[in-house]
């Protein structure tokens, strides 16, 4: 797909937890739609002059990336942006309006589904890492070929901060598994990281599945080494790193 600059106008926004918000807009009228993949990112572009920009040259724009965490197929597109102190991409977004416009630059990334009917699927995210994967799941390409079985694991640290929980619960032949590094309530989701949970699961078949990582730095490195520990060859892992 070839990257395209275009003029976005904002539709909604709404707190998803304490600590994340979802914007939501559509292509400007005088732009052509975006086509991308379940999986792909966009640039937003932070105008120069903005209050959010602090130190920047003068004159000079800056340009932020976020996962797209709605379905290619939909014409209203949805971030799930991640509330960061002084953050020049949370602060901007944070700042508009439904009827505010932007600019951004998109499509951008590799991070996509692999569509094989004869193999599994295992998602694996952190936070808002969550975004790329949800996308996936919701795509046509995954409901048109999904995977022989499908696994998604979550990070959260407490049930507060659980991003999608009872949408992922709806979606076919998927099981969903929420895990808690602080929980708050005795439920039934996993305590403890993700990596602690793939650690403990004994009944994946790791010579068949295919592996999508997305979130921290630290939790991908660990589960890339933990997943070479069980022979699963790289070109079956495929990863997003959003922060280290």
């Amino acid at each position: 797909m070839i990257v395209q600059e275009l003029s976005f106008v904002v539709t909604r926004t709404r707190e998803l937890t304490p600590t994340v918000f979802e914007l939501v807009f559509e292509v400007a009228s005088q732009s052509p739609l975006l086509g991308f993949k379940g999986g792909q990112f966009i640039s937003i572009v932070i105008p120069a002059g903005s209050p959010f920009i602090e130190g920047a040259s003068p004159g000079r724009n800056l340009r932020r990336a976020y996962s797209i965490a709605s379905a290619p197929e939909n014409r209203s597109i949805e971030l799930c942006i991640k509330k960061v102190e002084q953050g020049p991409g949370s602060g901007y977004l944070a700042s508009l309006k439904p009827g505010d416009r932007f600019q951004a630059f998109a499509p951008y990334g590799d991070f996509t589904y692999r569509a094989d009917r004869e193999r599994n699927a295992c998602f694996i995210a952190t936070g808002t890492g969550v975004a790329p994967i949800r996308a996936m799941i919701l795509s046509k390409d995954y409901s048109r070929c999904p995977p022989k079985k499908a696994l998604l694991v979550y990070g959260a640290r407490s049930e507060e901060e659980l991003l999608y929980g009872a949408e992922f619960d709806r979606v076919p032949e998927l099981q969903f598994v929420a895990a808690f590094s602080q929980p708050q309530t005795q439920g039934t989701a996993f305590k403890g990281r993700v990596t602690d949970y793939l650690r403990q699961l004994a009944q994946l078949d790791w010579a068949t599945t295919d592996f999508y990582l997305c979130g921290s730095g630290a939790m991908i490195l660990e589960i890339k080494a933990f997943l070479k520990e069980k022979g699963v060859p790289k070109e079956a892992i495929h990863s997003e790193a959003y922060y280290r």
